[in-house]
């Protein structure tokens, strides 16, 4: 497939859904199978955004492994390839995943499967970004967290020992990336869905 950036790669991190395991903060509003199928909704939706134009090669990242019957039909209704996450905690995992795809690729976006505000337009303008000289581009989350970001380097400081689902997360991002030197680039602010209300917020568009 002919794409827009052909030296750049979209890799998409998520979980099995599994009951119980996926979207518990969603309970007890909804069932943990209810939390699971809203789960794989939104996968479906972050997947249909990716490939709305051909802008570069998408990786799903699967957790525990890509051996889920929701993965293996993933990669039967998307041109996509299969990979499994790697790493102790998140941070580990998100590095090891850039580390990985920037030994193929010049330029890597990595997001969530859970963002319903991050446009196909949003994608190609941080691919442009980072083609235009920016060392990294990201999307902030309204929740002080972010839903995407993309590196033409690793960077393992902005990774390791981190914290991660608070507050902080993006203020604790940004300096750091202030003190490694980054060319930061931030697109607008975005909300995911991590509660009911935000799930309320999403059947409603």
């Amino acid at each position: 497939m002919q794409t827009l950036f052909p030296d750049s790669v979209l890799l998409i991190f998520c979980k099995a859904p599994i009951p119980g395991q996926v979207k518990t903060r969603l309970q007890p509003a909804l069932s943990a199978e209810q939390a699971a199928a809203a789960h794989r909704q939104l996968t479906y939706m972050t997947l249909d955004r990716a490939f709305q134009q051909p802008l570069c090669a998408v990786e799903l990242h699967c957790a525990p492994d890509t051996g889920h019957d929701f993965f293996q039909d993933c990669a039967r209704h998307y041109p996509l390839t299969l990979k499994m996450q790697h790493g102790a905690d998140l941070g580990e995992r998100m590095h090891h995943a850039f580390a990985d795809a920037l030994g193929r690729y010049r330029h890597v976006l990595l997001m969530g499967c859970d963002c319903p505000s991050l446009s196909c337009e949003d994608l190609h303008w941080a691919l442009t970004a980072l083609h235009q000289g920016h060392d990294a581009v990201i999307a902030p989350a309204n929740d002080g967290g972010y839903v995407m970001i993309g590196l033409n380097e690793p960077q393992p400081r902005l990774f390791s020992n981190m914290s991660w689902s608070h507050d902080q997360v993006m203020p604790i991002t940004r300096s750091r990336a202030k003190d490694i030197g980054l060319n930061l680039c931030e697109l607008d602010s975005q909300w995911d869905v991590d509660t009911y209300p935000d799930w309320l917020r999403y059947s409603a568009m």
